[in-house]
């Protein structure tokens, strides 16, 4: 990661050095990043705790989950659509407003009705957000940053899975669930603050209309990468959204060992988002190729490594990077082969369809678990992310030119 060193209150702009304009609103942004992601999943940690409070049983409060995952989904697009007439600064501030409301009003929810009505507000922010945050990170810094600043969004999202949910669920341990969504609405408001401080103007594109729709569908890098995060996002949560059971039934873990496996599995992440940054001269083929390789790999030992101390922690440690450079390698094409008015958009596909993916392979996987046993869902899993390779081979062939991607040149 590029280093920052203070000099007369500013970065030296050198070939290695983001000035401090560059990097203030870029790390709120990846504050901003850490909050979401940890809002996201919040409420897994607190699930019994929300339970208990509206007398309902555990599976019928994961319905909220669900309901999230879900809304992400069907409202990225059109939501996208209708933002896309304000600039990217006015559509960021009101995205975390939207944001900080759900987040208040879950506090003060009074029924499960009422409390998943505010999750799925919190949904609505949440599906415009992760449209815009990236394209918007990568419009304050130079080109020669462009990937360090998609590795610092998507890295921010590993660290959340490191110490949000862990800090979200000992706040809830100690005050009450509801401490833990105050946290996240105070945390919101200083978010909004800063950025509204340190965000620079950004000129405003045209919006998009469902006109520019065949400009998307015609355009085959972006099916590529659209087929490939089905299918990947699928195999992947076939796996993940199981892990913690997994890890206790299959491989015998205890409740430490298991939050230690999933620390360092975000720790991973971090690792693998700092790889993408780096300015090596990997081809494309690699920057896709080897992400889906380490997540096929990952789901393919998760049981025969499952009994081993050393063997689960490196399956962690290869399925955490695989992940994380995976997610920042399919935002890198997506903003190089799209036009800047249509960058938003296509990122709102994207999050919409691994949404889509969340849904399918939890879903799945769950049928996997009722039939054929826990022990199995890495091994399915692993099949789709077979399928994704093979897509990426084909994409190679018919568009990508053996995937040697070139920025578009508007």
């Amino acid at each position: 990661m590029a280093s920052l060193t203070q000099s007369n209150s500013t970065v030296k702009n050198t070939s290695t050095k983001l000035t401090w304009r560059q990097a203030i609103p870029l790390f709120c942004l990846a504050f901003a990043a850490f909050v979401f992601n940890s809002s996201e999943f919040m409420p897994m940690a607190l699930l019994s705790d929300i339970a208990a409070s509206f007398d309902v049983t555990e599976s019928q409060a994961g319905l909220m989950i669900s309901l999230y995952a879900w809304t992400v989904m069907l409202l990225s697009l059109p939501l996208m659509i209708a933002g896309s007439h304000l600039n990217f600064r006015n559509l960021l501030f009101v995205v975390i407003a939207v944001f900080f409301a759900g987040q208040v009003s879950s506090v003060l929810a009074t029924t499960f009705v009422a409390l998943t009505a505010a999750r799925l507000l919190v949904a609505a922010a949440h599906a415009v957000f992760w449209s815009i945050v990236t394209p918007i990170a990568t419009r304050i810094v130079d080109k020669k940053h462009v990937p360090l600043a998609t590795s610092i969004i998507v890295g921010s999202s590993s660290v959340a899975t490191i110490l949000g949910l862990p800090l979200g669920r000992s706040i809830g341990i100690v005050l009450g669930w509801r401490a833990t969504f105050l946290f996240i609405a105070c945390a919101a408001l200083f978010i909004l603050i800063a950025l509204v401080a340190f965000l620079p103007h950004m000129e405003k594109t045209e919006p998009f209309s469902l006109h520019m729709v065949p400009t998307l569908a015609h355009n085959r890098h972006l099916i590529v990468v659209y087929g490939v995060t089905i299918l990947v996002a699928t195999g992947y949560y076939m796996g993940y959204s199981y892990i913690e059971p997994f890890l206790a039934q299959v491989g015998g873990m205890s409740d430490n060992s298991i939050t230690l496996a999933l620390s360092v599995f975000g720790c991973a992440g971090i690792l693998g988002s700092a790889l993408f940054a780096r300015p090596a001269h990997l081809s494309n083929e690699m920057r896709i190729g080897l992400p889906c390789n380490a997540i096929c790999c990952s789901l393919l030992l998760m049981a025969p490594a499952a009994h081993t101390f050393f063997g689960i922690y490196g399956v962690c440690i290869l399925w955490g990077v695989g992940a994380s450079f995976f997610n920042a390698a399919m935002q890198d094409i997506i903003i190089k082969r799209t036009t800047p008015e249509c960058t938003a958009t296509a990122m709102s596909i994207f999050s919409g369809l691994f949404n889509m993916g969340i849904g399918i392979g939890t879903w799945m996987g769950g049928a996997v678990i009722d039939t054929i046993g826990i022990g199995w869902v890495g091994f399915a899993g692993s099949s789709f992310v077979l399928v994704g390779l093979g897509s990426v081979a084909l994409g190679a062939q018919l568009c990508f030119g053996h995937l040697q991607l070139r920025a578009v040149h508007n």
